[in-house]
């Protein structure tokens, strides 16, 4: 039995949120699903400053207002301008996949024509404050994490975290590998098979993801309606995906290994190329070395050149257990810009 009292009795609970106040903002409110458009609208702009070569797709914003885990009233802050103009908006949504760690994040940021004059304060204010609140309402006697990711480009977002008492803790470096460039054939052991993706393997893939991220930096299990929205969304590409199976003890077949990914077209334009997106990769951890992630990427990179796409991107923590950013570099990947992960943990 655990000796650690919960987070509920380690952490004191803010009564009261803070009231941010800023001479240049009209109103401060939660977010509503009809903001969606307004709040993606200062996210494309914050993406032409803070990371040019990409851009945040309007699903990605729209799906936390679909989400079970995310009581949007509570969680959600925007400052308005007079006309209605959102100058900055934050999300604060409690991870629901709390095996290890009961994890809160600081989403959102600032409308580049209004940073430097402590808008930005005072949103985070609030967030840190809503993020306490939530961990506090834990009774888990886990770690609790209060989460930030920064571009490293964004040196105003990143003064911001430490300003708050949050610390770096990890680099997230995004990678590029030319598709033109040759693919080696991989071979896999006997008995596992490199596929398409399809939808009759979804949960066992969400199953081999749970699994193989199991033991990464920060990462917790993803729930069923989490998945739903990756493989269902928009810029899912099953026909991009692969996965590696092997039939199991009861004739079914058990997904050991898997390279997904999403596209973005809106991308294309800012980094004057057409890319793909590996979202995931990973292998479960009893099926690890023996050679079954370079044999889904390789079987992914084909079809990427089928699809006449010219590039493929992916993102890789610089301290991964398994060594990812080795085998990344080894197959042709290299190395382009980065991302801090900041924490406060309780």
């Amino acid at each position: 039995m655990s000796t650690v009292p919960p987070l509920s009795a380690r952490i004191p609970t803010p009564v009261r949120l803070p009231v941010p106040s800023h001479p240049d903002v009209h109103e401060w409110r939660p977010a509503t699903a009809a903001d969606v458009d307004a709040i993606h609208a200062t996210q494309r702009a914050m993406d032409a400053v803070d990371h040019p070569t990409w851009t945040t797709p309007r699903s990605e914003i729209a799906e936390d207002f679909e989400s079970a885990h995310i009581d949007v009233a509570a969680d959600s802050l925007l400052a308005l301008a007079v006309d209605g103009t959102v100058l900055a908006w934050g999300m604060t949504p409690l991870g629901p996949g709390q095996e290890s760690r009961v994890q809160s994040y600081v989403l959102g940021g600032v409308h580049p024509d209004w940073r430097e004059r402590g808008i930005g304060r005072e949103l985070m204010a609030w967030q840190i404050a809503r993020s306490t609140q939530q961990l506090a309402s834990s009774d888990k006697t886990l770690p609790g994490w209060t989460v930030s990711y920064q571009e490293e480009s964004n040196a105003s977002g990143a003064a911001l975290a430490r300003r708050f008492g949050m610390r770096l803790e990890r680099y997230f470096t995004s990678m590029e590998r030319v598709i033109a460039e040759p693919v080696p054939d991989l071979a896999t052991p006997d008995g596992i098979t490199v596929v398409p993706y399809s939808s009759e393997l979804a949960e066992a893939t969400r199953i081999a993801r749970n699994d193989a991220f199991r033991d990464h930096w920060g990462s917790q299990p993803t729930l069923e309606e989490r998945w739903r929205q990756f493989v269902e969304g928009e810029e899912f590409r099953d026909d991009l995906s692969w996965v590696a199976v092997e039939d199991d003890a009861d004739g079914g077949r058990r997904v050991v290994a898997f390279a997904l990914s999403t596209i973005n077209e809106g991308d294309w334009e800012v980094q004057g190329f057409s890319s793909g997106y590996v979202a995931l990769i990973g292998v479960v951890r009893d099926r690890r070395r023996r050679g079954l992630a370079p044999a889904c990427i390789s079987a992914l990179l084909r079809s990427y050149a089928d699809a006449g796409l010219e590039k493929a991107i992916l993102d890789v923590d610089t301290e991964s257990p398994t060594g990812a950013n080795t085998l990344y570099s080894g197959m042709g990947f290299a190395p382009t810009t980065r991302s801090l992960a900041f924490v406060i943990e309780r």
